[in-house]
């Protein structure tokens, strides 16, 4: 039976996103379905030409999403409203915090259908004691548990356990919520071959945007103390320097650039090269992820990990000791991290095996085409 035509809205938090990370899932849903994605502006004319290519329309807005501001976020909201009452989508699919809390509340009062959005992780909106937590987490606690109420229209996606378990316990959601947990992302296997990791030279590479929750100290750490043992030993970090509200402090970001310690090679658009020219790719991050998706494709092309035992990134790593591609260490621990990182430095060989393992996880559990079947299911309302 034929696949009812029907009209999907996206919306986002970062165009950059749209391509790297919902790329193919787009391009899936595209091949049966009007597709439209609501935006901030699109800077990159390679991302514009492409959407239009696949025949999605594109509209843009101002949304901050990594900062606090009323005036941004009363745009996006007004400027959605409109959109959703003008193209009258059947199916909303908000992904990232603030689209996902003003985006749904739109979507319900529109009475759009569909309503699917997926958390791409918690982030810091949810830490583990309530204590510390701040005005701006409260508040964003009390507008994801509106948007999120239970109704038959909404369909939320998780992309690991741990974070529909939090929901669950902090009582944003309940059970009466329709929950779905997809791995990740995904990652597609033909585009991020496997290569042999250099072991010639052993190289560690961390790919993140410059802020502090992803383990950027951590990292620049460890590679102070290992350079001073292994001065051959070279350490790469690739990613933004980005206004954040988390972003690292100046001095930091000075060290990095400046002192030789790391090779800090900036924003680019194909990773591919660099993870190739690696032995090891490395995210101490104690930040709320989904899944990593520089996690992935670290393991699709045969490359070791060394990543935290926190949410999303606990995910990457094989729970079969026999079957292990990588390392887990505890959150904020340079002399942890530093040790498993000289591990790799002072056995090599291993590295080949993890790195075997990790693109066979990566295939039985992250395939984009396995994830996106998932994700259509769920969109299409199969």
């Amino acid at each position: 039976m034929e696949k009812k035509r029907k009209k999907i809205l996206i919306s986002c938090d970062s165009p950059r996103s749209l391509l790297d990370f919902r790329g193919k899932l787009i391009e899936e849903l595209s091949l049966n379905h009007e597709v439209a994605v609501f935006t901030p502006k699109i800077e990159q004319e390679q991302i514009r030409s492409t959407l239009i290519r696949l025949g999605v329309q594109v509209y843009e807005n101002a949304l901050q999403a990594s900062n606090v501001s009323i005036w941004s976020d009363l745009g996006y909201i007004y400027q959605l409203y409109r959109l959703i009452r003008n193209i009258r989508p059947d199916v909303f699919f908000p992904y990232t915090f603030k689209p996902v809390i003003y985006g749904a509340m739109v979507a319900n009062f529109c009475r759009v259908k569909s309503i699917t959005p997926m958390l791409t992780g918690l982030g810091y909106n949810f830490p583990e004691t309530k204590s510390k937590t701040t005005l701006v987490q409260k508040i964003t606690k009390i507008l994801l548990k509106f948007s999120m109420k239970a109704n038959e229209r909404t369909k939320i996606i998780f992309q690991n356990k741990d974070d529909y378990q939090t929901l669950l316990k902090r009582r944003v959601i309940t059970e009466k919520n329709q929950a779905y947990i997809v791995n990740g992302s995904g990652v597609d296997l033909d585009h991020y071959t496997y290569s042999k990791p250099n072991l010639d030279r052993i190289s560690f590479l961390m790919i993140s945007r410059l802020i502090n929750a992803k383990g950027i100290n951590e990292y620049y750490q460890s590679a102070r103390i290992l350079k001073q043992k292994f001065p051959n030993v070279v350490f790469r970090l690739i990613g933004p320097f980005e206004d954040n509200i988390d972003a690292i402090d100046q001095e930091l970001y000075s060290k990095i650039k400046l002192d030789g310690t790391i090779e800090y090679i900036g924003l680019v658009t194909d990773v591919r090269t660099y993870i190739a020219q690696s032995s090891v790719v490395v995210l101490p991050s104690y930040y709320g992820e989904g899944v990593p998706r520089c996690l992935l494709e670290a393991m699709a092309m045969g490359r070791t990990l060394i990543t935290c035992n926190s949410v999303g990134c606990r995910e990457t790593i094989h729970p079969d000791h026999a079957q292990a591609n990588g390392f887990l260490v505890p959150v904020k621990n340079v002399k942890e991290l530093a040790a498993h990182m000289q591990h790799c430095i002072e056995h090599p060989v291993e590295l080949i095996r993890f790195g075997w393992n990790g693109r066979k996880y990566a295939r039985e559990k992250f395939d984009v085409h396995v994830v996106n079947r998932q994700m259509l299911g769920i969109l299409e309302g199969s």
